[in-house]
């Protein structure tokens, strides 16, 4: 029987001239060197059963990125991806420096497929803001419900007066 894999990310969120932008990072290797809409992802990763999933998603994020996350935590809650993963999130308010360049783990996988060579590859090999409307078509699909609980806490908030 195969295992239910589970991921933990973070979600980071900014205003800019009163307009919402989350950063979504892209997948590093082969396989989505040419694939743009519906793959790009909130920065995540696997956790082992029972792990921390908060303490995931900060040292994913830290590994995909090559910064340390930190914040008020907003809990996004999760979503099943089309193949079964489960994806819990949360989000934070921050942002990059101006001359942020990205640091990521990378992987090793036989490419091209069967030809005996081994290649490393960056885990993620792009990370940018998005405006939320285009982030809507360049995340992965299952992941838009997290823009939209996003959206929702932070209006419940200002309509709180948090």
């Amino acid at each position: 029987m195969k295992k239910i894999k589970t991921s933990a990310g973070l979600l980071m969120f900014r205003t800019i001239k009163a307009a919402l932008e989350v950063l979504l990072v892209h997948p590093g290797g082969p396989y989505f060197q040419n694939k743009d809409e519906g793959a790009w992802t909130v920065p995540k990763g696997e956790a082992a059963e029972g792990e921390d999933l908060l303490e995931r998603a900060r040292a994913e994020f830290e590994e995909e990125l090559g910064i340390a996350a930190s914040g008020d935590w907003i809990e996004l809650g999760s979503v099943k991806q089309k193949g079964g993963k489960t994806v819990h999130a949360w989000a934070f308010a921050g942002d990059l420096e101006s001359d942020f360049k990205i640091v990521s783990n990378t992987f090793e996988m036989e490419w091209p497929p069967r030809s005996g060579k081994m290649q490393r590859f960056p885990e993620v090999d792009r990370a940018s803001f998005f405006p939320v409307e285009e982030a809507r078509m360049k995340i992965n699909p299952a992941q838009t419900v997290f823009l939209d609980r996003l959206i929702e806490l932070l209006d419940s908030r200002k309509t709180e007066g948090v």
